[in-house]
Formats: structure tokens, sequence, C-alpha cells
């Protein structure tokens, strides 16, 4: 059997990174993947943590040598016994045995910090949102399911920046693409713009062809030709003509075409996102253009010489999703 494909998402806190991966889990079909969350390798439970003065997002605050290892063993095919790190009470569970699947999908913080594990992946995504953003959600999201009031959240978040800034971010320039969403001028949390940083150490799909004159709710800058905007307020008719277009490249997946993609929850409401589908689709063709790849006997798709992408500007410098590339 072929190996699996490894796709890696990695971000801060609060990033964003399990709503992006639900979607893809959901698409390529939960028997079929292999879910593995580096949170789970963390040394120290919270009230360890608390005691040493050490945040999660230090490297010495986990097992990173034990990640790298099992990263190594699952692109291999082979099993592993995962620790398990349970956010409801910040304390550890039994460790389980993960077999492989056709696809594993890691998400976390450190998922690039090393060479070694860098190298296991061969899809490498990073998300970026703005600062503000991406602070109220997690204040959002560890108020209503981890147990935190608000003031401590947001003095978690300040003690942590100084890891962020150090240990966090600067893993983005090992990413094949880059995702920041934002809130729009519209304001509505549920449209949100995207915009997406896609570098050369993949090949990346041809999007120049969808491209209007900047009415069509998706723009692409003229000179890299590698940060695509997607507009949050986009119409359906428009972002199912994107897809479709995608889809046509992925004619020999087919079979994974699913109305679930832009999909997320807010408590027990589902709620769509036009511009969240457009990105996860992006996500799934470099995911199933690598199986295709693997299956013929190919390493992969990623060329020769590009294990490091050279240092680009990031998203949310560039030109706002939605307005018309410079």
């Amino acid at each position: 059997m072929p190996r699996p494909v490894i796709l890696g998402v990695v971000g801060d806190s609060g990033a964003g990174k399990t709503t992006i991966t639900r979607g893809l889990v959901g698409i390529l079909g939960e028997e079929q993947v292999t879910a593995v969350s580096t949170d789970d390798y963390h040394r120290y439970d919270r009230a360890q943590r608390a005691q040493r003065g050490i945040t999660p997002l230090h490297p010495d605050c986990n097992y990173v040598d034990i990640l790298s290892q099992h990263l190594g063993l699952l692109r291999k095919g082979e099993p592993i016994l995962k620790p398990v790190y349970q956010h409801v009470d910040g304390t550890f569970g039994p460790p389980v045995y993960v077999s492989p699947n056709r696809f594993t999908v890691v998400e976390g913080l450190l998922g690039y910090h090393s060479e070694d594990m860098r190298g296991c992946y061969d899809v490498r995504v990073f998300l970026a949102p703005p600062e503000e953003l991406r602070r109220k959600w997690k204040v959002q999201r560890d108020t209503s399911k981890r147990g935190y009031t608000n003031d401590q959240v947001l003095a978690e978040l300040d003690k942590r920046e100084p890891d962020s800034a150090q240990f966090i971010r600067p893993q983005e320039r090992h990413a094949d693409m880059v995702v920041s969403f934002s809130e729009g001028d519209g304001g509505d949390p549920h449209a949100l713009d995207a915009t997406l940083l896609l570098r050369n150490s993949l090949p990346q799909p041809d999007l120049s062809p969808l491209i209007g004159d900047g009415d069509r709710g998706i723009t692409i800058d003229k000179d890299s030709k590698r940060c695509v905007s997607i507009a949050g307020d986009i119409e359906r008719e428009q972002a199912a003509e994107i897809e479709e277009a995608i889809w046509e490249k992925l004619h020999f997946a087919s079979h994974l075409r699913s109305e679930r993609l832009g999909e997320f929850t807010i408590g027990d409401d589902v709620h769509r996102s036009e511009s969240l589908g457009v990105v996860q689709l992006l996500i799934l063709y470099h995911v199933v253009t690598a199986m295709a790849a693997i299956a013929t006997g190919s390493p992969g798709r990623r060329p020769n010489g590009s294990e490091h992408p050279p240092p680009t500007t990031a998203p949310e410098q560039q030109t706002r999703a939605g307005s018309t590339a410079e």
C-alpha cells in the first residue's frame, strides 16, 4: 500500500486550525484519516506549566523529539503509541494506539519546528489571521469550551506573546500555503475575507483564468501571481465557478465532491462560508494531487531544493481580500 499523505496545519492558538481541518476530514472520510494534534506532545500539564512559568508554545514544554519520531513513523505507514492531552481540564489521559490511514492530518503549534518534522509533510499550511481577530477567537473558544474566564485568557495571551513571536510565527516561512482570514467591511463574522500566499515549494494551480476585472470576488496580485484574495461576501455562484474550475483539475477524485466544504459550527448551529470553502478546496487540491503522485511511486510533489521556501511578505501585509490587486 502507498505511504500515507501527510498534511500539516500549523498556527498559533485560536488561529482556526480545527475549523480548517474538520471540513477536510469530513470530505476525505473519517475512516481514511489519522488525525494528530501536536498538543498531545506537551511535556507538562496545565498545573505544572503554571508552577514552572512556561507556556505550551515553548519547545522545552513539548516532547518535540518524540513528535518528530512519530511523524516519521506515520509517513512510513507504521503505527504509533500517541500521548493524549485533555484540553477540557489540562491533564493527560492514557496513550492511544494510532494506526496510519490513507491520509494523516497533523495540526498544532510546533509542527514545523525542526527540519526533520518539516520533511515529513507533503503539504504544509500555516494560518496567520490578524492578531486582534485571533485573540477574539481564542477568548471565545477558551471561555466556552476550556473552562477559562475572560481575564484568564487575556492574561495568558499576554504571557504567551514572546513565545509566539519567537517560536510560532517564524514557522510561517516553511509553509507552502499561508492563509489569513480577516473581517471584511461588512462586519459579518461569518463572512470573512481570505488571503492566501501560494509558494512555489509546491506546484500551484493556475487560477488566473478565473480573474475578471476585480468584480468577481477573487483577485490575484499581478506581479507575484501568488497572493490570492477571496472576498468574504463573494456570491455563491461566483464561488461555485471557482470551485468547479478546481474540481476540473481533480477529475480523478470526483468521488470527493461534497457540499460540506465551507461549513462550520457555532454551538449547535451550522453556518457556511464561501471563502472558507474555496480555501479548503485549494488545500484539498494539494492533498489529492500528492496522493495521486505517491500512488505512481513518486516520493511526492515537492520539487527538489524547495524544502525551505524563501521568506515572503505575510498575507496580512498584502492587499486586503476582495480589493483590486495593484
